[in-house]
């Protein structure tokens, strides 16, 4: 009787968590999410720092201030920076074509993405498919994922003060690889949310959607030998840019309003 009693508590503790980690994405899909924003944005934050830390910075004010340029269109739109503190941008030194964003307000951008990404639309494109990831809560999914396989509560411990092996699991649940300039994919289901929320995001804020098609074509033709560390990460394919055509109608329409309204970024 003890055991059953015992399976019984257990299992009633398990679908209680499941049922208090249940929570809704921008596009209506039901998610597993067991972390309060404040406790993601730590991890964010840290992860950020951990970054930094081995991770030269662009020098060059040109460079910084066109990525800035972009990245601070995309958040001033309406209801774009949601909690009042502004968000910390950096553009790092690598040859990666790649880019991120984490819990935290923080965005990163790498130099290589800048030899792909042919005008501000293109990176704007890029930017808003990050900053989409942030916004649909998909690293607290991998994390409350994380959690059911280990205990929860040393997450953000680990990340203050862990071992180098625990605090590279964390940030591995976040989407960030230890090596620099290596990003992890997100599921297939949130790499094609933070596509089409990615989409209305750029469109809202002025950026031409239209280009969103052009930097993925771009990817595959100057993949070359070796395909930009974007696509490995985000696998680029003929069903993403057909996704993206079907909502563009409702992006353009988003664009035209925004362009009326007055955003017309100029960042080039």
């Amino acid at each position: 009787m003890q055991t059953v009693n015992r399976y019984g508590i257990a299992t009633l503790s398990a679908a209680l968590i499941v049922l208090s980690g249940c929570a809704t994405s921008p596009l209506g899909r039901t998610q597993l999410v067991f972390f309060p924003d404040s406790e993601m944005n730590r991890m964010g934050v840290l992860a950020f720092q951990d970054i930094q830390a081995r991770t030269p910075l662009e020098e060059d004010p040109v460079i910084r201030s066109y990525v800035q340029c972009v990245a601070a269109a995309m958040l001033q739109r309406p209801g774009g920076n949601a909690g009042g503190s502004a968000w910390e941008v950096r553009v790092f030194r690598q040859d990666q074509a790649n880019a991120f964003a984490l819990p935290g307000k923080k965005i990163g951008v790498f130099t290589g993405l800048l030899k792909v990404a042919e005008n501000q639309d293109q990176l704007a494109a890029v930017i808003g498919h990050e900053i989409a990831h942030v916004q649909a809560r998909h690293a607290n999914e991998r994390v409350s994922t994380g959690y059911l396989a280990q205990s929860g509560s040393q997450l953000i411990a680990a990340m203050a003060g862990g071992s180098a092996e625990t605090r590279s699991n964390v940030m591995a649940m976040l989407g960030v690889g230890t090596q620099v300039g290596i990003l992890l994919p997100f599921g297939r289901t949130q790499e094609s949310e933070a596509d089409l929320i990615g989409l209305d995001l750029m469109a809202k804020a002025g950026f031409d959607p239209q280009q969103s098609i052009r930097l993925w074509q771009n990817m595959g033709a100057t993949a070359g030998r070796k395909p930009p560390e974007f696509l490995s990460t985000h696998p680029a394919s003929e069903t993403r840019i057909r996704q993206l055509r079907q909502r563009m109608p409702e992006a353009i329409e988003l664009y035209e309003q925004a362009r009326a309204a007055g955003s017309r970024p100029a960042c080039d």
